[in-house]
C-alpha cells in the first residue's frame, strides 16, 4: 500500500514536471528563447559574470528580441536601438509599466515614483516633475546652485595639495548636495559625519543592487528570501536611509509654512493636507518616503559615478584631456566660473562628456519594464504584466550607430567640421514614458562639475595610461568603475 502511494506521488511529480517543461510551448507566441528548467527557468544559461554577458550571448543566438525565464516567470529581452525605440517610443503606453526587481520590491512594495505602476506612478511622476522644476530644474537657479557647489569642490581639491586621493566621497558629496538642496532645502558640509554616513550607505546600497548576488536573487528569490544573506544587509542599510528621511520629514512638518514651501518635501506635505479627505489619494507618508528615497538615490549616484568614470577615462586618454583644457582656456579662460551657456561654444568638451556617458554605460540592463496590456510586438504576443528587460548597453554600443562601439571615441559626437553631432541612439537616461526625470539636472551637473575641475587642475596618476584598468567593479543593474586614486595639480601659473 505504501509502495503504491509512493509510486502515485512519484507519477504525479513527474507529470507536474513534464507539464512545467512544456509550459513555454503553450505560450508559444512569446519571442523565441532557450528552453527553461522547471521552477529554475534558464539558470543554466546565466553566465557567472552576470545577466549582461548572458543576455548578449543569447542575443547572438536568438536575435534582438527573445524570451528568458528568470525562475518560473518569463521575461522578454530587447536589444539594439531599433527594437528598444519601437517598444519605448512607438508603443510607449504599452511598455510603460515597471517590472519586478526581486531584491528591492520588499522595500518599495509598489509605492514611490520609481517602483509604482498605474495611477500611483502617473500622479507621483507628474507631481515630481512639476515640483522639481519649481525648485530649480530647468531654471537659472539650479545653475547657480551647481556653480556654488563646483566652487566648493575646487576649494576642497586645492586643500589636497596634489596628494593622491580616491574621488568617490567628494563626488558623492557634490551630487548629493544638489539633490539635497531640491528635496531637503539644504546642503551639507563635505566632512559632516552624518552626511558622510548617509553617502556611505547609499554607495553600499548601489553596490549590492549592482552585484551578481542581486542577479542570483532575481532567479532564486522564492528560496533565498527565506534565508540569511546579502539582501538582509541591504534592507538594514535602506532602513537607515529611510530613518534619515523620516526624521527630516518630521522636522519639515513642524516648521511648515503653507504660504511658502521651501522644497520638495514641503510641497508633498502640503499636497497631503490638501487631499487628506480623499481615501484614494496617492499623497500619503509611504509614497513621500519612497519617492524621496528614489530621488535621493538616483540623484546622487548617477552623476557621482559618471564623474568617477570621467576622470578615469581622462587619465587613460591624456590627449583628450589636453584638447578639453585647450577648449576651456579658449572659451572660458582661467578666472570666471563655467556657465551652461558655454556648452554651445565647446563642441569638443560636449562630445567628450557624451562619450563618457555612452562608454561608461551606467545602467547596462536598467530597471525592468513590463507591458500593461496584451501587446503585439515584432510579430509576437507579449501577455499583460510580462517583464521586459531593456538592454541599454546594446543601444549605447550599437555598431549601426557608433563607429567604434567598444572604444572610447569622442568622434562619435563630432561631424567632419568638428561641430557637435547628436546621435539618436544616445539614450543613457532611457526613453519613452519612463525616461529619467532628472536628465536636465544631470546634464547640467556633468558639464559644470567637469569643466570646473579641468579649468583649475591637471590630473595625475601613479600609473602609465596603458596600465590603467577600466574593468568595472560591479556590472549588473548598475555599473561601478574600479576604485582608483589620482592627484589634482593646480593649473594656475603653468
Amino acid at each position: 500500500m505504501v509502495l503504491s502511494a509512493t509510486l502515485l506521488l512519484l507519477l504525479l511529480l513527474l507529470l507536474g514536471l513534464w507539464l512545467l517543461w512544456r509550459q513555454p510551448t503553450s505560450r508559444g507566441r512569446l519571442p523565441p528563447g532557450p528552453r527553461p528548467l522547471p521552477f529554475l527557468g534558464n539558470i543554466l544559461q546565466i553566465d557567472p559574470k552576470g545577466f549582461l554577458k548572458s543576455f548578449l550571448a543569447l542575443r547572438d543566438k536568438y536575435g534582438d528580441v527573445f524570451t528568458i525565464y528568470l525562475g518560473p516567470q518569463p521575461a522578454v529581452v530587447l536589444c539594439g536601438y531599433k527594437a528598444v525605440k519601437e517598444a519605448l517610443v512607438d508603443q510607449a503606453e504599452a511598455f510603460s509599466g515597471r517590472g519586478p526587481v526581486a531584491i528591492v520590491d520588499p522595500i518599495f512594495q509598489g509605492t514611490g515614483m520609481l517602483f509604482s505602476n498605474g495611477k500611483c506612478w502617473k500622479v507621483l511622476r507628474r507631481f515630481s516633475l512639476a515640483t522639481m522644476k519649481d525648485f530649480g530644474m530647468g531654471k537659472r537657479s539650479i545653475e547657480e546652485r551647481i556653480k556654488e557647489e563646483a566652487q566648493c569642490l575646487v576649494d576642497e581639491l586645492r586643500k589636497s595639495q596634489g596628494t593622491y586621493l580616491d574621488p568617490t566621497s567628494l563626488f558623492h558629496s557634490i551630487s548629493a548636495n544638489i539633490i539635497c538642496s531640491i528635496v531637503f532645502g539644504e546642503r551639507f558640509p563635505y566632512h559632516d559625519v552624518q552626511f558622510l554616513q548617509l553617502l556611505h550607505l547609499l554607495n553600499e546600497i548601489f553596490t549590492i543592487v549592482s552585484s551578481f548576488y542581486s542577479q542570483v536573487f532575481e532567479l532564486l528569490s522564492g528560496i533565498l528570501k527565506h534565508f540569511p544573506g546579502t539582501h538582509i544587509h541591504l534592507y538594514s542599510k535602506v532602513q537607515k536611509v529611510k530613518d534619515f528621511i523620516i526624521k527630516n520629514v518630521e522636522m519639515h512638518r513642524k516648521t511648515l509654512d503653507a504660504s511658502s514651501p521651501r522644497d520638495f518635501i514641503d510641497s508633498f506635505l502640503l499636497q497631503m493636507d490638501k487631499e487628506r479627505s480623499d481615501p484614494q489619494s496617492e499623497f500619503h507618508e509611504k509614497n513621500l518616503i519612497h519617492t524621496v528615497l528614489s530621488l535621493f538615490f538616483a540623484g546622487s549616484e548617477s552623476t557621482s559615478t559618471t564623474l568617477r568614470y570621467a576622470l578615469l577615462l581622462l587619465l587613460k586618454n591624456p590627449d583628450v584631456t589636453k584638447k578639453v583644457q585647450a577648449e576651456i582656456d579658449r572659451v572660458i579662460g582661467p578666472h570666471r566660473l563655467p556657465a551652461l551657456e558655454d556648452r554651445a561654444k565647446m563642441p569638443y568638451t560636449d562630445a567628450v562628456i557624451h562619450e563618457i556617458q555612452r562608454f561608461s554605460d551606467l545602467a547596462p540592463i536598467g530597471l525592468p519594464h513590463c507591458v500593461i496590456k496584451d501587446t503585439r510586438f515584432w510579430g509576437y504576443h507579449i501577455p499583460k504584466d510580462t517583464a521586459v528587460y531593456i538592454i541599454m548597453s546594446s543601444v549605447l554600443h550599437d555598431p549601426l550607430h557608433f563607429e567604434k562601439p567598444d572604444d572610447f571615441y569622442p568622434g562619435h559626437f563630432l561631424d567632419a567640421e568638428g561641430n557637435f553631432k547628436k546621435q539618436e541612439a544616445f539614450i543613457p537616461f532611457s526613453m519613452g514614458k519612463r525616461i529619467c526625470i532628472g536628465e536636465s539636472l544631470a546634464r547640467a551637473e556633468l558639464f559644470l562639475f567637469f569643466t570646473s575641475i579641468l579649468q583649475n587642475f591637471s590630473l595625475g596618476s601613479s600609473k602609465a595610461p596603458e596600465d590603467i584598468d577600466l574593468t568595472p567593479r560591479e556590472n549588473g543593474l548598475g555599473k561601478l568603475p574600479p576604485q582608483y586614486q589620482l592627484c589634482f595639480l593646480p593649473r594656475q601659473g603653468e
